[in-house]
């Protein structure tokens, strides 16, 4: 167990801080004192003769062989058939970020190679989530006799089947969790698959759009060995790997392995801002500088995600796919205009789901439904709710015909998609399917009840256990001038950061807090000053009605200590740094 940071076992927040110290076996006796890098890279598990590929990391460092994976080489065979014929081909994805990332890809992979194909992007309210029978026979009927679903199609048995009968051949392309029988595509690749080998499944953590890429790369190395390239040139698959980034980081996915590979080299294609799309993207959200990763998880994938939610679902896949300026640059202000409203619309549900929560008292799934909330948020305020109770949550939306739609968000340690699952083939859903830390559901509103029984059952020992005394994990103490833009730019080479590879959280103090107050919604804003003399902007992000929040607000006088992450901030005339608040303790 590791020792007490600063001694504090209980903060404002009722938990204890714990140094996230390197074990004994990493040979941290060695390290240099000011070797800040290695020290963080040994903290989040990196073993010692591992750091040299884990402190670059590159795609030849990580990308597994691709032929690895059940049914890729057959699905690389069949799409270099229809590249040779000039097949028609249509590429189904789902209406987030994942989808419209993993679409774009394969469509501008295979427009590069010379084959015009298609995208389709099912709409959220009127067909809902992944491939209908409908849809993949209507895609046929339009020319379309192959079609390749996209972060969706794993749990799509009977909608498959009715494509097949219509001589409409289906290649699966997903990461959700798998049943233990597979609908009958003529290939289905998914490192979830029960089915799959060991040296696969470890790759289990990618996102759709990671899969995607994997697919692209296969493609092309059959293509490659069937002297396709003798007098053409082959595509550069690289330069797709912003989307590639996009996806993953938007998708959540944890940050390590070839995933981090992915995310590092892909913000380098994305600053390069060669596909126009994001380009425009990035000039809607005004992001100036080169995008990092949490640009792309708060900027950009809420902007293209804006579309699927309160828009039209397509407008994400045309937005990352047109060669035309004037076609981007209306597109991106689209979305950001879209991205608005679904923000009004997000906050009056979610003030609904709050109250709605009471009545799960301490339930260790917090499951809520609400009359007309609006499908296209239910998954954000799931998220918000999750983050808010420290627990599982579920979202709801009912219809006018008592159909529910619904979207839940997990904690770590807690497999909400496999949950999901058992209450599928038990029979309380009509639909549902996920992964670990998210999930859909479409269930009937008056087994609702009988569906948080089922969830709560099912996963009280797990929340339990996840939840229980949880230490906040504190890599370093800083005196409060050391909360300078300096550190913020030491740190990040151990980046990219994000799920699964946590950016550098610090302690700070003892400070004073000078000035307080609410900004934006209800986020807590302070200016504090230190013993030394230093001041700094440390912001508590949707806390003004928490118990962090408001003993901040009243806490005037006192010292405390203060944990969080400091973040570089360049919006005033100088460089400055700022701390995003997670937590505070009394210092006196």
């Amino acid at each position: 167990m590791t020792d007490a940071a600063l001694g504090i076992t209980r903060s404002i927040l009722g938990q204890p801080w714990h140094w996230r110290r390197m074990s004994a076996d990493t040979g941290a006796e060695n390290l240099a004192p000011d070797d800040l890098v290695t020290q963080l890279l040994l903290a989040r598990g990196v073993p010692r003769d591992d750091l040299d590929r884990q402190r670059t990391p590159t795609l030849r460092g990580f990308m597994p062989d691709p032929s690895l994976f059940r049914d890729m080489d057959a699905a690389a065979a069949r799409l270099a058939d229809a590249v040779e014929k000039g097949e028609a081909v249509t590429i189904f994805g789902d209406y987030d970020v994942d989808g419209a990332t993993s679409a774009a890809l394969l469509v501008r992979l295979l427009r590069a190679l010379g084959l015009p194909a298609g995208a389709y992007i099912p709409d959220r309210l009127m067909e809902g989530y992944g491939p209908s029978g409908a849809a993949l026979v209507k895609i046929g009927e339009a020319g379309s006799k192959l079609v390749v679903t996209v972060d969706c199609g794993a749990q799509a048995f009977d909608a498959i089947a009715e494509a097949n009968a219509a001589g409409v051949e289906v290649i699966v392309v997903d990461h959700h969790q798998c049943a233990t029988t597979l609908p009958a595509a003529l290939a289905l690749v998914n490192p979830n698959r029960l089915d799959e080998d060991a040296d696969a499944a470890i790759h289990g953590n990618l996102a759709a759009v990671g899969v995607a890429f994997l697919l692209g790369a296969a493609l092309l190395r059959t293509l490659r060995a069937r002297g396709f390239f003798a007098n053409r040139d082959e595509p550069a698959l690289i330069d797709l790997l912003d989307l590639v980034a996009l996806g993953t980081v938007a998708d959540v996915a944890r940050l390590t392995g070839f995933n981090r590979a992915l995310v590092t080299q892909g913000l380098k294609v994305m600053a390069r801002r060669g596909n126009i799309g994001l380009a425009a993207l990035m000039d809607a959200a005004r992001l100036t500088k080169p995008p990092g990763a949490s640009d792309m998880g708060f900027a950009l994938g809420p902007r293209i995600n804006a579309g699927g939610r309160v828009g039209k679902s397509d407008l994400g896949v045309r937005l990352l796919t047109t060669s035309d300026p004037q076609e981007a640059a209306e597109i991106a202000q689209e979305l950001n205009r879209l991205n608005e409203e679904r923000r009004a619309i997000e906050a009056a549900v979610l003030e609904q789901a709050i109250d709605a929560s009471a009545a799960c008292g301490n339930a260790p799934v917090a499951i809520v439904a609400g009359q007309g909330w609006h499908p296209g948020v239910i998954g954000i305020v799931a998220g918000r709710l999750k983050e808010r109770l420290h627990r599982p949550a579920i979202v709801i939306a009912l219809d006018e015909d008592g159909v529910g739609k619904g979207s839940g968000r997990s904690i770590g340690g807690v497999d909400l998609g496999a949950a999901i699952l058992a209450a599928k083939e038990s029979g309380l859903l009509v639909a549902g399917g996920g992964h670990a830390m998210a999930a859909g559901l479409t269930v009937a509103a008056d087994k609702v009840d009988a569906l948080g029984a089922f969830l709560n059952d099912r996963l009280a020992a797990d929340v339990e256990r996840a939840s229980g005394d949880k230490p906040l994990l504190i890599d370093a103490v800083l005196a409060p001038r050391g909360i300078n833009p300096l550190w913020c730019d030491a740190i990040e080479s151990a980046g990219p950061y994000g799920a699964g590879w946590p950016a550098p959280r610090v302690a700070t103090g003892p400070v004073r807090i000078v000035e307080s107050g609410i900004v934006g919604t209800d986020h807590v804003r302070l200016i504090v000053s230190g013993d030394d003399g230093a001041r700094f902007k440390a912001v508590a992000f949707r806390s003004a009605e928490t118990e962090l929040g408001q003993t901040l607000l009243n806490a005037r006088g006192r010292k405390l200590w203060l944990a969080g992450r400091a973040k570089r901030d360049d919006w005033g005339s100088r460089p400055a740094a700022e701390l995003h608040l997670e937590d505070a303790a009394w210092a006196d």
